[in-house]
């Protein structure tokens, strides 16, 4: 008796460090050949376009930081252009995570940093209880729309800088064609995929995105979307694909 073909899935994100990843799980329950690919690399600004942006870093006495690559960035061109951060800055994160993070650079101190849970809204509320201050919001080179509209619309002084950058992957070794499913979680995934292959036609492939702006993307360039996560019954990725597998069954 022929031996059946496992499904193969390609996932858009690094090989998880921890063993009990939840796709770990998923493969083994519905036999699954996973494969991590990372459709994007983080490149850090140099100073020299740094200062192309007329940024005079030691004006700002509050930092916004969404990700811990922000935190790196921040720091290494602030080091990198012999700026010492004084022990006055304030710093306002997205997540405990980001601002356990800063431990790695200064004496963790809970006076002078702010976190919000994992939203933005809250992150931008935190920070207009301290309109006084003068913000620099520390980005990519792609940052979502959304963000740039709240930090407008509260009225806070602050400039957005880009001190790092999300650059396509070489994905040539890549059959794209040959897996069954293809799972992006960035609307830069989707730009990746049209900037490696041109010409590139879905075909059978069955593509799930994560979130509304990589859905969009994704849609914009022409595909069809069997998966889109995060939805009210499947607040994750895992949710979804489990459904949908079992829905084949």
């Amino acid at each position: 008796m022929k031996k059946k073909k496992k499904t193969k899935v390609l996932i858009a994100q690094p090989n998880p460090s921890n063993l009990n990843s939840p796709y770990f799980d998923l493969a083994k329950k519905h036999d699954l050949n996973i494969h991590f690919s990372p459709f994007l690399s983080i490149e850090g600004e140099t100073v020299k376009n740094i200062r192309l942006q007329k940024l005079h870093i030691p004006s700002y006495t509050s930092i916004i930081l969404t990700s811990r690559n922000a935190v790196n960035h921040y720091f290494r061109i602030c080091d990198e252009m012999r700026i010492n951060v004084p022990n006055s800055m304030k710093y306002f994160c997205i997540s405990e995570a980001v601002s356990y993070y800063l431990q790695k650079y200064i004496a963790y101190r809970k006076r002078k940093i702010y976190s919000a849970n994992n939203s933005f809204d809250e992150l931008v509320e935190l920070c207009t209880k301290h309109e006084q201050e003068n913000f620099l919001f520390v980005s990519s080179n792609f940052v979502k729309e959304e963000f740039i509209t709240k930090l407008d619309k509260s009225e806070i002084k602050y400039r957005r800088c880009a001190f790092f950058k999300t650059v396509s992957k070489d994905l040539s070794k890549l059959k794209l064609s040959s897996f069954d499913f293809l799972i992006s979680y960035s609307p830069r995934d989707i730009d990746a995929i049209l900037e490696n292959f041109p010409n590139y036609k879905q075909g059978d492939t069955k593509i799930a995105t994560f979130g509304k702006s990589t859905n969009k993307a994704a849609v914009k360039a022409g595909f069809s979307i069997a998966i889109n996560a995060p939805t009210e019954n499947y607040p994750s990725m895992i949710m979804a694909m489990d459904a949908y597998l079992n829905n084949l069954k």
